[in-house]
């Protein structure tokens, strides 16, 4: 099915560029990947249960910003590191809120209330850090985005895993998956089953803030920093990988799984062509190609069926 030749397609990548350079199969490399793909999966997860209920959120890179600003904001002001977080989380949430009080009260279209949203969320950030990153971020709170267990596996792949593990059970096994899944087939059919639509989609778009906020944070901790501009671009690329992991943007699909092969997709592809020494604007260009042919090749093999 769909994962299978996603997976081919990364393990293609992945010959291409042990062949071509180096140093992609070495440990250091291959860690460096995972941690760095780990934030990007996140937010790819949090995207594909938007996108898997028939709705989009072109808000979670400024989300990712927003949650950095305010957890490393309530560090600088003496607050634990652990409140903090919550603070965090709990902003992510809020803003997801927002998206959902916009899209299911207003009535506006999600394509539209999320664009608006996503600019409104990086304009704070972007008055109240007047464009300086904050820096020299505790230890407490580091070492989720930059250390080490047992001195090699990072705590950011553990993070991420974890949460694949949980939000891929929620989304297949329960009640609230098959609900989202319900409405992004057919929103009508599933009102008219008695399901209570404008709640699921509040509830997605929080969950979905929680998850953003959270890679938020790791993204901070990582580089020991908060940046106005953290998250830049992090839209673009949560909708690619949960398209190219299968996810139709009419809603009613995608996988976790699939959403993870489609993030480590671009993450290999980012990193193979540093390491041959392309252009940065030709990798965008080339990542641009990966996700056309993708979404091609699902509508071939959609066509093919019929």
């Amino acid at each position: 099915t769909q994962i299978i030749f996603t997976m081919m397609g990364l393990l293609i990548l992945c010959v291409f560029f042990s062949i071509t350079t180096k140093s992609f199969l070495t440990q250091r490399n291959l860690l460096n990947i995972a941690t760095q793909t780990s934030v990007a999966v996140i937010v790819a997860i949090a995207e594909t249960y938007i996108i898997a209920s028939g709705c989009i959120d072109l808000s979670v890179g400024s989300g990712v910003a927003f949650s950095g600003l305010v957890v490393a904001s309530a560090m600088k002001a003496g607050i634990p590191v652990p409140v903090a977080m919550l603070m965090a989380l709990g902003t992510g949430m809020a803003l997801g809120a927002f998206n959902a009080f916009v899209i299911t009260v207003l009535g506006i279209v999600p394509f539209i209330a999320t664009l608006g949203t996503n600019s409104i969320f990086r304009g704070i950030v972007l008055v109240i850090m007047d464009g300086v990153p904050m820096s020299g971020l505790k230890s407490e709170f580091t070492w989720i985005g930059s250390g080490k267990l047992w001195g090699w596996l990072p705590w950011a792949v553990i993070f991420m895993a974890v949460i694949a593990v949980i939000m891929a059970i929620l989304l297949k096994k329960s009640k609230f998956g098959r609900y989202v899944y319900a409405i992004g087939s057919n929103e009508q059919a599933a009102y008219l089953s008695g399901i209570p639509v404008n709640r699921i989609k509040l509830m997605n778009y929080v969950i979905s803030g929680a998850l953003v906020a959270f890679a938020g944070m790791l993204l901070a901790a990582r580089v020991s920093s908060a940046a106005p501009t953290a998250g830049d671009l992090y839209e673009t690329n949560a909708i690619a990988a949960s398209v190219i992991g299968g996810a139709t943007l009419s809603g009613g699909k995608g996988s976790i799984a699939g959403t993870i092969v489609g993030a480590f997709i671009i993450g290999v592809l980012s990193n193979g062509l540093n390491l041959i020494g392309l252009n940065y604007f030709w990798q965008q260009v080339a990542i641009g190609v990966v996700i056309i042919s993708a979404v091609f090749l699902e509508v071939v093999r959609e066509r093919l069926k019929k």
